[in-house]
Order: C-alpha cells, then structure tokens, then sequence
C-alpha cells in the first residue's frame, strides 16, 4: 500500500515513516503540489508551531491542492497539527496566512489549572463509529504532547465532527473524523500498539467513513514512567549505557557498562516505559553533527520502538575549527530529523536563565528560545541539575528561595536553597533550580527533568521537598529524577506531589525493579497509569 506522506520539515517524522513501514506500507513523500492529488491516502504529521506550519504550506504552494484533495473526501490522516490545519485558525498564529478551512472551528489554548503543554498518556471516549478504532482496546491510551485544541463549530446543523474526546481538567476534541478525513490530536506513531492499530486501520481499510466500532470510554492522564539512559563512549571507545553515583560512572577505574543503548531501548518498550531518554554525557571536543553514533542509536532506536523519544547533550550554539557556526536549532534539527520527539537542554539552559535574569528581556537568539519558536514548547525539556546547600534562616540566602526542611543539614540547619550546577554537577553556580526552572518557561520550555544530585544512586527515594517546590513555581510539567529504589518511592512521588511523571536508570538497567513491577504497584495503589502495550 502505498502512502503519500506531507512532511513540511519540521519535528520527528522518522517515526511515522517507520510504523507505516513496519506494518508493510510504502512511503512516499510530498516533493511539490501535484503529488497531493495524486494521492491515494496522504499522511500529514505535523510538529511544533501552528504559525510556523501555516506559512510553510502556503510559501510551498500546498494548501489549495490539500484544500481540492480534502473536498473530494480523499483518504486522509493528519496528527497533531496535521489535524489542526484543518480548522479555520489558531490562537498560536498571528501571521495572517491562509488555512484549510475544511471544517469550521478554532484551535485554542488549555485554560486549564493543571500544567501545559499537555504531556503524556490519556484515554479517549469514541463519540460514533469509526473503522480507524477497530481492534483497539476499550482502556486503550495514547500519547498527547500539546499546548493548544481544536474547538469545532457545529452551529451550521452539520454532522459534528467530533470523533473523540479527552478528558484534561475539562473535556476536549481528541480525533475528528468526516467521511475519509480523519486528525488525531494525539500521536498514534508513539502511543505503542494502540496507535500502530490505528494506523493500521487507516492503510488498509478501503473505506474509512462510519461503521461499527467499539465502545471506548477512557481514563484520565496517565503517571508516567521513564526510563534514562546514560549514554558516553567508554575506555575503548564503545558506546555503553552507564550509571554513576552522585555522577561519578567508573567503577574500580573502568566506565561503569550496563549494556548497549539500542537494545535496552527497546527492551525498557517492550516492558511497558511511557518514554525513553537519552543523555549523552560524552564531552563534545568539536562539533555535536558529527557525533554520528547518538544519531544512529536513534534511527535505529526509532525503528522499533514506538514511544517518546528524548536526546540531551550538546544541545547549543557551536562555531567549527572551520570556523563554520552552527545554532543550536541546527543541532535539535537534526536530532528531530534523526528520530528525536524532545530534546533535553542541561548546563546551557543555566547560562541562558542567568542572562535572561540580568535583564528580564527576551533575546530571541537563545536556544530555548529558537528551538521552542520552531518546534513548539512541548519539544524543549529543560534538565536540571540542583544539590541542597544548607542555611539556619532564610535571611542566610536573601537572593535564593530557600525551604524548610525536615531533614537537617550537617550542623542542625534546618532550611536549605537548591543550587544549580553545569558541566555534570563539576561546577556550582549563584542560581537556585526554583529561578532557573521560572525563567526557562518564560524563555519557552514545555517541561522540567528535576535531577537531584544529593539523591543520584543512593536508591532512597526522591526528593520531594525539591520536587514539590519546583512543581509549585511553574505551570509546565515536572519530571521527578535521582533517588529511586523500589516501587514504593514511585507511589510517593505521585501520591506526595504534583509531578506528572517519575524517571530512573539503574535500577531498571540491573533489573532491580522492573518497569512493570512499578506499574502494577502503583494500579494497586490507584494509581493512573498505562498498561502494557
């Protein structure tokens, strides 16, 4: 079978290509307008920024050929902002350009208490037969990673719509479908086997207008549980996954090996992980393009394994012994391109927020600020890396949010600021990971990866007096890290705070804990959390 896939260059594509492929179809691509029409299903991923995407498909000449395309009731698919596009406009876009207009609606953002973008697992309820839903799981779950919805308008009398919907503090439009066209808010290409059916539905159904489905009435969002992989070249010059202990990876003078990267990826999938993060802690001596082995380990990671991607390392401006300069955009770019949903920004994103707090004015040049302006904010995570420094009173660090503790310092202190540091904890700077993870949302980042280097290996649980300040100052998702031991430090962190998901590396490498062991405790405990795939 073969698929016309309508990819504007922007965000990770690599792994709609490579489910299609997987389930037996042939891709291909959109190169000028004709190949729309000449279509006979098209598949529109769409990444990042409504404005950004709009413009590019008008600079392309596509829309009028989507529009004829689409008006003929043609087999199409359009995810996320695929989906989008098919509206009249969005909140996001203020350049005038002209949409699809197809159905009559607007996109909007969340007006919602909890935290956007909207990340993570979710059910939906199915609101009339749909093909594209058959064999799928009534308490199936898919991925969201969003900012904005779809809010049709079904005032003309018209058949809604509405296909699914979702529930996030309130109830939103998650799929629509109309005779063959069919959006998905959600991405089925990283919501595991769920949404491989999906798409496979729509590859090989002849007709994709109503018939009967099944019933399906979702949950809410899902926990999630990531899996880390620390990923840098070892003595001989491999590259193994590691683990270090407040960051220190050699073990008896050797780097500590816990496996190869692409074979604990898809193994941590397959055990049922939400997500999978990559972090390249390799120092970069040149220049990130050329450091072709974490590019291949995520084509061929995003082969097989059909959930969210995340590569950090190196993420920043760089200037070539050719004198060359290369932005840190060109650098996700191509991280993107490789097979990447997110990237992970580290030190860097330190030295953006102490600028940024020096003025209080945007750049616009920052990482931060370039790559979430391309890809959307859902794409830049910002990893931070705090230790506690211990003070007897809050007038001890008047520049710094300091916290009661209850676990006292070294000399009976019993309050504390969290510091953050660069270069792998090596280097401590006059900044608390509180100011850090606020001016990075401001500068446009859509979630925080809260390391805690005073927890890092000791497998004592997480440090939730961290977490929760840290949830309690910004609107965007937290992911609790550092600490984990055993299935109940996981129930904590959900049941104590507002983290939206938990992430840990050793103990799933060793398999002291396995990923499902964790799910099923945390059920037991009531919970929200996927199943296995």
């Amino acid at each position: 079978m073969m698929i016309t896939l309508l990819d504007y260059g922007a965000g990770n594509v690599r792994s709609v290509v490579n489910a299609i492929e997987k389930l037996g179809g042939t891709i291909k691509p959109v190169t000028k307008p004709s190949d729309i029409l000449d279509a006979d299903k098209l598949l529109f991923p769409g990444v990042g920024n409504y404005e950004s995407m709009i413009r590019i498909l008008n600079e392309k000449k596509y829309i009028h050929p989507l529009r004829e395309y689409l008006e003929a009731d043609q087999p199409f698919f359009g995810i996320c902002l695929g989906m989008q596009a098919l509206f009249e406009g969005s909140e996001e876009d203020f350049s005038g350009n002209e949409s699809l207009c197809i159905f009559k609606g607007m996109v909007k953002r969340f007006k919602t208490k909890l935290a956007v973008p909207h990340i993570g697992w979710n059910g939906v309820n199915l609101k009339k037969d749909s093909p594209v839903f058959k064999n799928v799981k009534a308490d199936a779950k898919f991925y969201f990673v969003h900012s904005y919805h779809i809010v049709p308008d079904d005032s003309s009398g018209d058949e809604s719509v509405v296909l699914t919907t979702t529930n996030y503090d309130y109830e939103f439009v998650s799929s629509v479908q109309k005779g063959n066209i069919i959006g998905t808010q959600f991405h089925p290409e990283k919501s595991g086997t769920a949404g491989i059916k999906l798409l496979e539905n729509f590859i090989y159904q002849k007709d994709l207008r109503a018939q009967k489905a099944i019933d399906i009435k979702g949950k809410g969002l899902s926990k999630r549980i990531i899996a880390c992989l620390d990923v840098r070249t070892n003595d001989q010059g491999d590259l193994v996954v590691t683990k270090g202990d407040q960051y220190d990876v050699r073990e008896k003078g050797d780097v500590r090996n816990l496996g190869k990267p692409v074979e604990l990826a898809r193994r941590y999938y397959e055990e049922g992980a939400d997500e999978i993060t990559f972090l390249n802690i390799t120092g970069f001596r040149d220049f990130p393009l050329k450091d072709m082995p974490m590019i291949d380990v995520l084509e061929k990671t995003s082969k097989n394994v059909f959930v969210p991607l995340t590569i950090g390392g190196g993420i920043r401006d760089y200037t070539d012994s050719n004198g060359k300069t290369y932005t840190a955009l060109d650098v996700a770019s191509q991280y993107f391109r490789s097979g990447a949903d997110k990237i992970s920004i580290g030190s860097d994103a330190v030295y953006i927020a102490e600028e940024y707090l020096k003025t209080g004015k945007k750049s616009g040049k920052s990482s931060i600020e370039q790559i979430s302006k391309v890809y959307g904010n859902q794409a830049v995570v910002i990893s931070v890396d705090p230790q506690r420094v211990y003070v007897n009173s809050p007038e001890d660090a008047k520049k710094h949010h300091v916290i009661k503790t209850q676990f006292p310092g070294p000399d009976n202190e019993n309050h504390c600021w969290y510091q953050c540091t660069v270069q792998g904890g090596r280097v401590t700077r006059d900044l608390d990971a509180l100011a850090l993870a606020k001016a990075c949302q401001d500068l446009g980042a859509g979630e925080i990866l809260l390391n805690c280097i005073d927890k890092d290996g000791t497998k004592s649980g997480f440090d939730l007096e961290l977490i929760n300040a840290v949830r309690s100052a910004v609107s965007i998702p937290v992911i609790a890290s550092s600490g984990a031991g055993c299935e109940d430090h996981f129930a904590q962190v959900f049941e104590k705070t507002s983290a939206e998901a938990a992430l840990a590396a050793g103990i799933f490498h060793r398999k002291q804990v396995p990923i499902q062991s964790v799910k099923d405790y945390l059920a037991d405990r009531n919970i929200e959390v996927r199943g296995m795939i």
